[in-house]
């Protein structure tokens, strides 16, 4: 399904991350190119050695998803995090042929601290490059550093609290930064004309409650959203350590539905 990551070099210039393609089956002038980030708690978790489920999920809905790495000490602070994150994403609009197709829809997706990246970047497009964004595929994004909601004092159950805790301390390197709306989305006083939204969650995810309030936030801004709540014997928490499970056909479904109904 994917290659092994590279580098960066990218012909005439570099990738700004290292990266790797999940290539499916889908073809077409219209074939939509995922620039997508996998979630490790800002660096407070192991890294992945696998695939991303979720990435292998959107590409057998027909796209071609590109997963950018911000990992490592030095790219997972905020706010050069999020601005290596726009270089790769400005990069995939200028080079979309040689990765998909000249009309394919760029889109942004994410999980855990990578929907957060995903959430930011569709905010920053709509601010620097407004109406070039197709859409944002959100999968349980990691958006309140403040970690209050009542799904969130359950994570501990899963073992997931520190680790969240020691991710949103190491990403925001001064606590002013917690107030940034392109660092906790979830603070974000303006929504309108942000890129329509997949929002996924599920019964027993500890980020469901702020992953829902950010949703209807969104729609109540007029922006297009359509949110999924998975049961919970699904498995969609094995998510936060990348194991697969019998959420992946629901997400691939979900997201190929998502795409048919986007403006062409």
């Amino acid at each position: 399904m994917s290659k092994e990551w590279q580098s960066g070099e990218d012909g005439e210039i570099r990738f700004p991350l290292p990266f790797r393609v999940y290539d499916g089956t889908g073809k077409g002038k219209r074939r939509p190119l995922v620039l997508y980030f996998s979630g490790n708690a800002f660096g407070a978790a192991p890294p992945r050695l696998g695939d991303a489920p979720a990435a292998a999920a959107m590409a057998e809905a027909g796209a071609l998803v590109v997963e950018a790495d911000f990992g490592g000490p030095t790219r997972n602070l905020f706010p050069g995090a999020l601005e290596k994150a726009f270089e790769a994403l400005k990069h995939l609009f200028a080079k979309r042929k040689r990765f998909a197709n000249l009309h394919s829809p760029v889109l942004v997706a994410g999980d855990e601290a990578g929907g957060n990246l995903a959430a930011s970047l569709a905010l920053k497009a709509r601010d620097a490059m407004p109406g070039e964004l197709a859409g944002q595929v959100l999968l349980s994004p990691m958006l309140d550093p403040r970690m209050v909601t009542v799904s969130f004092r359950k994570a501990d159950a899963i073992g997931l609290q520190q680790r969240w805790s020691d991710g949103w301390d190491h990403y925001l390197a001064q606590a002013s930064d917690g107030q940034h709306p392109y660092a906790a989305p979830c603070l974000c006083t303006r929504l309108m004309g942000a890129a329509p939204a997949l929002v996924v969650t599920s019964d027993d995810d500890p980020l469901r409650d702020e992953a829902l309030d950010y949703a209807a936030r969104l729609q109540s801004s007029g922006v297009s959203v359509k949110t999924r709540i998975l049961p919970d014997h699904l498995g969609w928490t094995g998510l936060y350590h990348g194991r697969d499970g019998e959420w992946h056909s629901q997400v691939s479904t979900e997201f190929s539905q998502f795409l048919q109904e986007l403006p062409h």
